[in-house]
This record gives structure tokens, C-alpha cells and sequence, in this order.
């Protein structure tokens, strides 16, 4: 554990350390595109952070290999230089499409032939665990396939969610962390050295996006951009490979006892098939609303538009560091619950546990539509976010009830409060990066940079 730990902080202070050059090394080059419709953020902001996580990935394979206790993932395994040879193929990839905008078709094509090279070196799922039946030995073109579409998917499905400030990066962290701690349980508890590989990923992961998002946090300084959302979805997709394809599962002695026994037992062996799930279920849910929503809308299903889950949570109420914390919290409560019920499949207490932190984050999901407004007489002791809007001078001028020479009339006040309650209905145009964002964005001409006034 203490080798994985240092592995995760070289890593990690590496990429934190090459962030900043990178940043001033894309503005530099005009890796800075204009701000699109859809997009969140208000100014335009530098990508490429994905060179700086590759960087990272290289110094946390490089010292995990001078290490005693991991220096054996090396000389036993060739799943390490098969993540090297792919995360360099599609890093190259995303770079050119972060600075040229290279068209799909071709980004896809460069995910599969990644997939190919990693299975090419021995990176490949050979067999998939089945309850009450053994261990199904796959084909050579079976276990390829899987391979290629279990990368593409992970990959894909992590660049959909980079909608975000710091959303991308802290989704995968709790993904990585989680499987850490399953592979790090498989390897030291049933002394199954094929799941070291797994394990010595997933700290690399996390390495990469702890290292990455003090810069990503909103209000972001720099994107990762396709480099780095393509290549963090591709070390995730390795690790599930690892420790799904190469750990046997009859060393575990799980295939034994009765048919209910085996498959309680069985669990275990497929979480690694799971918990690419806890990445890609918000996504995937995600693309499937959008597909149907521009569909019945008459539009095409490539179509973008301002309809994804995180542009929803910003047009209920929430805040945009609030909205990436409630992603946070249900990606933690899926992958830390299916970890967990993992160990222990027939405790009643995990499944009411999660149930009861499900029904929490629904509360704090809806929680703007139910914000309260405090009395005028309280409003001192509550936050600003709870209290009535006050009513603009020009309001006032301008209400029908309201004469400027002959001063107010007689219903003046009913209609003073009509235009409060106007007031208070009309959407805020969003701040400096987008710090609330309550109306439609290409509705907002106001392109103000920070610190301007008028």
C-alpha cells in the first residue's frame, strides 16, 4: 500500500506541476476555441490538460517500475507497456482534435486501433465468469471485440461527461477509487498477483485527475480536453480489462456449493464488469434523453443543444460547484455501494443504506424548487439566497400607478409590489464563468470579463 500511495503522489505532483506550463503553452498555440452555444463557461478557456496527465501517467509507470514491491507487475506482465503504446496512441489523437478539431469518424477509428494495439501486447479479456457454469473461455476474435467495444464505450462515455468544470476528472477519481479497492482486495487478500496490474492503474488514475483538478475546479483555469477525457477513459477501461480478462476466476474458489451460494459468491468476479457501469450510467442515461428529446423534436440526434443532465441542474437553481457535487454524490453512492456489496452480498444493511443515501440525494436534487423565502422582518438573520429580491428605482419610475411630477397615485402600492414580483420571476443573466447560470445561454449578450463594471 505504501508503494501505491508514493506511485499516487508522484504521479499526481506531476501532473499538478506541468498544469500551469501547459496552460500558458496552449494560449500560446491557440489551443483556445470560440465558446459555443451549449457551452457552461463564459470565457474562453485553454485545453490540453490532457498533456499534462499523460506526463503524469508516464512518471507514475516510471517510478512504480524502480519500486521493490511493484517492479513484479513489470517483469511478470506486458499490461503496463500495453497501456504505455494505447494511452500514447490516443493522447497523439486527442491532442490534434483539441487543437484542429479532427472529425469523428476519425477520433473513432483512433480508438479502436488503440484498443487494437493494447490487445495486441496481451491486454485482452480471455475469459468471462458465468454463475453455475464455470469459467467461459473466450475466442481470440470474441475477446478482441469485447475488448475494442468495452474501450470505446469507457472511453466515449467519459468524453460525454466533460460538460463540467472539475466533472470529468472527480467522476473518474471516485470510479478509480473504488476499483482500487477492489483489485487492491483481490491481489491482497486472495494473493492473486494478475490483479496487481488493476490496482497499479487505478492509483495512476487517480494520481492523474488529483493532480489535475485544483486547475479544473470552477471556475476552470484550463480544459483536459479530448486528450485528457479520451485517455483517462482509456486507463480506466484497462484496468476492467485486467482484472476482469486475466484473473482467473476459479482461483477463487467462488464456483462451488449450491447454485444460490455460487452466485453470492460469483459477485466479486463481476464487479470489474460493474463498475465501468458507475462511470458510464449518468452519461448513457444522458445520450439516451438526448437522442429521444431532439428526435421529438424534429431534430437530428447529433444535433447539440442545452438539454444534457448538468445544463438541467444549472437551469433548476443549483449553482455550478453544486451541480458538479450532486454528480459527485450519486457517481460515490453507485461505485462505493456496489463495492460494498460486494464484501458482503447478504448484510440488509448496505441495500438500506443505499436506498436511504438515494432518497438523500433526491432532496438535494429538487432542493432549489423547494428554497424557501424568508419574512421581510427576517431576512437580515438568512442568507442573500433566501431573501426577496429588492425592487430596482427604475421599477418604480416605470410602474403604471407611479406619476414622476405628480408623485404616486392611489394604487401605487399594489403595483409597486406587481413589479417586485416581476422582478423577482426575471432570470439572472450568469456571472463571470458562469458562476449561476439560470436562463438560456445564447439568450445572455452580456460578455463581461471579470473585474468590469457597466
Amino acid at each position: 500500500m505504501r508503494d501505491y500511495l508514493l506511485t499516487l503522489c508522484v504521479t499526481a505532483a506531476v501532473t499538478y506541476l506541468l498544469t500551469g506550463p501547459v496552460r500558458k503553452f496552449a494560449i500560446a498555440t491557440g489551443a483556445m476555441p470560440e465558446i459555443r452555444a451549449r457551452d457552461v463557461h463564459r470565457e474562453p478557456t485553454p485545453r490540453l490538460g490532457g498533456i499534462a496527465m499523460f506526463f503524469g501517467l508516464c512518471a507514475g509507470l516510471l517510478v512504480a517500475d524502480h519500486l521493490q514491491n511493484l517492479n513484479s507487475v513489470f517483469e511478470l506482465s506486458n499490461e503496463p507497456r500495453a497501456l504505455l503504446s494505447g494511452a500514447a496512441l490516443i493522447w497523439i489523437i486527442g491532442v490534434l482534435d483539441d487543437k484542429f478539431e479532427i472529425d469523428a469518424l476519425i477520433k473513432l477509428g483512433g480508438q479502436m486501433i488503440a484498443a487494437g494495439v493494447m490487445v495486441m501486447q496481451g491486454l485482452t479479456i480471455l475469459w468471462i465468469p458465468v454463475p453455475g457454469v464455470g469459467t467461459v473461455s473466450l475466442t481470440s476474435w470474441q475477446g478482441t471485440l469485447l475488448t475494442v467495444a468495452l474501450v470505446v464505450i469507457t472511453i466515449n462515455a467519459v468524453n460525454f461527461v466533460d460538460g463540467l468544470d472539475g466533472l470529468a476528472a472527480g467522476m473518474v477519481c471516485i470510479a478509480a477509487a473504488a476499483f482500487f479497492l477492489y483489485a487492491y482486495r483481490i491481489w491482497f487478500s486472495y494473493g492473486i498477483e494478475a490483479a496487481a496490474p488493476a490496482s497499479l492503474f487505478t492509483a495512476i488514475l487517480m494520481g492523474m485527475c488529483l493532480g489535475f483538478l485544483p486547475h479544473n475546479m470552477h471556475p476552470a483555469r484550463i480544459f483536459m480536453g479530448d486528450s485528457g477525457s479520451m485517455l483517462i477513459g482509456l486507463v480506466l477501461a484497462a484496468a476492467a480489462i485486467s482484472v476482469t480478462g486475466q484473473v482467473d476466476p476459479d482461483a477463487l474458489k467462488i464456483f462451488e456449493g449450491s447454485t444460490r451460494e455460487a452466485t453470492h459468491a460469483a459477485l466479486p468476479v463481476f464487479i470489474p464488469l460493474l463498475l465501468p457501469l458507475t462511470i458510464i450510467a449518468i452519461p448513457v442515461a444522458d445520450l439516451v434523453l438526448a437522442i429521444v428529446r431532439r428526435t421529438w423534436n424534429g431534430q437530428s440526434p447529433f444535433a447539440a443543444d442545452r438539454g444534457h443532465l448538468h445544463h438541467r441542474l444549472l437551469e433548476i437553481g443549483h449553482s455550478h460547484s453544486r451541480a458538479v457535487l450532486i454528480m459527485y454524490f450519486w457517481s460515490a453512492l453507485i461505485a462505493f455501494g456496489v463495492v460494498a456489496y460486494s464484501v458482503h452480498s447478504a448484510s440488509m444493511w448496505i441495500v438500506m443504506l443505499v436506498v436511504a443515501l438515494s432518497a438523500v440525494g433526491l432532496v438535494l436534487l429538487l432542493l432549489p424548487r423547494f428554497t424557501p423565502r424568508a419574512p421581510r422582518w427576517a431576512e437580515a438573520f438568512v442568507p442573500p439566497r433566501y431573501r426577496r429580491r429588492a425592487v430596482q428605482p427604475h421599477l418604480a419610475e416605470s410602474s403604471p400607478g407611479h406619476d414622476a411630477q405628480d408623485g404616486p397615485a392611489v394604487s401605487g402600492g399594489a403595483d409597486f409590489e406587481a413589479a417586485a414580483e416581476s422582478e423577482e420571476r426575471t432570470p439572472i443573466p450568469a456571472g463571470v464563468n458562469g458562476a449561476t447560470a439560470i436562463g438560456a445561454r445564447s439568450h445572455l449578450p452580456d460578455r463581461r470579463k471579470a473585474g468590469t463594471r457597466g
